[in-house]
């Protein structure tokens, strides 16, 4: 379950794709980076925005368990498309359904732009990235103060793209977490269940003892297509990507 408090997202500092348009912009709480492969068209984006949190909000007004639980809840056959897309994601990972928001953002916008003609397109959401990508892109890895990891990049490939790639930890960030993992990062073309799973990974996850079962817990998941997984000086991974060693921008 995501907090109101605000962290500051220095990380975006360290992004270098200078092939690609970056814009960043927020509507209330929802703060986002975004590239693409031609000038974003930002009255659009925030109009959809707008429309992805009121759809959510207004779910909330009629269901507060949707907000506040920490386990999967039904969902009314009418709801939103992005309301059903965070209940099922909740309920493959056996999470709280607000555990996929802010994944599920980034897919519906995601989408929206691929629609709208873009055709390299890459959203940023606290952690939670949505890919669509023509050339092969390296994402960076941050897991806080254990900084053994943060040379470390993944190589993420445009033929398995679209793709989410998200992040859950329970040692930084505003998320409530019940684990000890410095960070966990899913990989699935649904990018709301891989927020999800991720944060259900995290709360597994207290010592180094905790991996392969985490690890395993993620692979039973249909749609999970990776996984990394990272407590202090362990960590253990298993999907279709590469690691690469970096010391230059991401992206």
């Amino acid at each position: 379950m995501k907090t109101n408090k605000y962290q500051r997202r220095f990380y975006r500092n360290w992004v270098g794709a200078r092939d690609l348009f970056l814009s960043r912009l927020s509507v209330k709480e929802t703060d986002l980076q975004i590239l693409t492969d031609k000038p974003l068209d930002k009255k659009f984006v925030q109009e959809r925005i707008r429309r992805y949190r009121s759809e959510i909000e207004n779910y909330i007004d009629k269901e507060r368990r949707f907000l506040t639980s920490l386990k999967p809840i039904a969902v009314e056959l009418h709801a939103p498309r992005i309301i059903k897309e965070m209940s099922h994601a909740a309920r493959e990972a056996n999470v709280g359904p607000m555990a996929a928001v802010a994944g599920a953002i980034a897919q519906s916008l995601g989408r929206d732009l691929l629609k709208k003609g873009y055709q390299e397109v890459i959203i940023e959401n606290g952690g939670d990235i949505f890919l669509k990508i023509r050339k092969i892109r390296k994402v960076g890895i941050y897991a806080g103060q254990n900084k053994i990891w943060n040379k470390l990049f993944l190589k993420i490939k445009p033929e398995n793209t679209p793709l989410g790639v998200c992040a859950s930890s329970g040692s930084l960030g505003h998320s409530l977490s019940f684990g000890r993992a410095d960070s966990v990062i899913i990989f699935s073309q649904n990018a709301a269940l891989a927020d999800a799973v991720a944060t259900a990974c995290a709360n597994r996850i207290n010592s180094e003892k905790d991996l392969n079962k985490t690890l395993n817990f993620a692979r039973s998941i249909k749609g999970v297509s990776g996984a990394v997984m990272m407590i202090k000086n362990n960590l253990i991974s298993w999907g279709d990507f590469e690691f690469l060693l970096d010391k230059n921008n991401i992206l």
